[in-house]
């Protein structure tokens, strides 16, 4: 007869940098490391009262449940639900009103994902006095570097760049900025890369399992031979029209959630610097990389359009929370975008700053090319020696079928 040992259920802290204290109360080793993939190992105990409490429980009640957006959240006289995780149903109970004070946030078990919790996190940082940026930061040369951009920009392709020529790892996706613009903390999350990320970086690909670097070759095989066929007269067929339709959805599944720890060779435990410059990343349809100056005050105007964005799925929930409780409310959410603004500009203000244009995907090689001569302290006249798009080129780009081509 096989014995089960019990699960390990315990109170656990987070504490990130001081600014953001969560704690996970009956987590068992699989709840923590959920969580540990969306805000980082970052485990320390919490001198002061924990800003974010995420409790696990067996069992959830639904009693009562009356749904707001059908599916996927309701409520009941206890509270607000969210009933998917990553496309998985899930029970999970929020209280929006919290955000900004002490948000308090209990999971049914087997979750693969605490709904919310990094943008939870990062919206209570901005009433602690830091404004969160879709971001990605490392040191070159002793210089702190602030990436940042829309989504798909090239973020993470300019932390990648660097990381494999000396540069020091801070945190990519969600950087916390003083508002005095003075120091930059990362947040050490799970980074998700590209099957084309890792073909440029075969020591990172090598960490990724047989299995699922077999699967890459296999879409990416199935990919080319569609290319080739359904241009023909074999194109009408059912089958083929059938891989056709199926394709987008498995050039979706390209990708991987690694360590940052162990993706990045320069990767402290302590993930902070001071940011000196700047560099917005924006993808272009020109096949050259362009360098050139911009005012951060620009960009922190961009980027305010850009975290708003990026906090909508929230804002969307906590709408739905007001439309099930509308005596409550969260002042914290009410004024985010104008907090901010406000925030970015006065964070950004002075900095020397830089716009990176770039073709999607991009060879990493020629991005750092580009880049190092605004980046780092080793360089000098690095104002008179910024690549064009006439001399920096890329051996990438993007195929009609929206998959990649070497």
């Amino acid at each position: 007869m096989i014995i089960q040992k019990p699960r390990a259920e315990r109170s656990l802290d987070f504490d990130l940098h001081g600014i953001v204290g969560v704690r996970l109360e009956n987590a068992s080793s699989e709840d923590a490391d959920v969580v540990r993939r969306q805000i980082g190992a970052l485990e320390h105990p919490l001198n002061r009262a924990p800003d974010v409490i995420v409790r696990f429980e067996d069992e959830v009640p639904l009693s009562g449940l009356k749904f707001v957006e059908y599916g996927r959240t309701g409520f009941t006289e206890d509270g607000f639900f969210v009933l998917q995780s990553r496309k998985r149903p899930a029970i999970v109970r929020i209280a929006f009103d919290g955000i900004g004070g002490c948000c308090e946030i209990v999971c049914q078990r087997g979750v693969r994902a605490v709904p919310f919790l990094m943008a939870i996190v990062t919206m209570t940082a901005l009433a602690r006095g830091c404004v969160p940026l879709h971001a990605s930061a490392f040191v070159h040369e002793g210089r702190g570097v602030l990436v940042t951009g829309w989504a798909k920009g090239g973020k993470t392709e300019a932390l990648l760049a660097f990381n494999g020529r000396g540069a020091h790892y801070v945190g990519d996706e969600w950087i916390l900025l003083t508002r005095d613009g003075r120091r930059m903390y990362g947040i050490p999350e799970f980074i998700r890369l590209q099957d084309w990320h890792l073909r440029q970086l075969p020591a990172v690909r090598r960490q990724v399992s047989v299995g699922r670097r077999a699967f890459f070759r296999a879409v990416r095989g199935m990919d080319r031979v569609h290319q080739v066929i359904s241009s023909g007269a074999p194109g009408r067929f059912a089958p083929v029209k059938a891989l056709g339709e199926a394709l987008p959805a498995l050039r979706r599944q390209l990708n991987v959630q690694l360590d940052p720890m162990h993706v990045f060779a320069n990767a402290p435990h302590t993930v902070y610097a001071r940011p000196e410059t700047v560099c917005l990343m924006v993808s272009h349809g020109e096949p050259g990389i362009r360098v050139e100056p911009i005012d951060p005050k620009v960009i922190a105007n961009r980027m305010a359009a850009s975290n708003w964005y990026e906090q909508q799925p929230l804002i969307a929930a906590y709408l739905g929370y007001r439309f099930a409780f509308p005596e409550r409310r969260s002042e914290l959410l009410e004024t985010a975008p104008a907090v901010q603004a406000e925030a970015l500009s006065s964070a950004l203000a002075g900095k020397e700053a830089w716009m990176v244009s770039h073709p999607y995907p991009c060879d990493l090689g020629a991005l750092f090319d580009a880049m190092a001569p605004v980046c780092g302290d080793s360089r000098r006249d690095r104002f008179d020696h910024i690549p064009s798009a006439s001399s920096v080129s890329t051996t990438w780009a993007p195929n009609v079928s929206g998959g990649v081509t070497a």
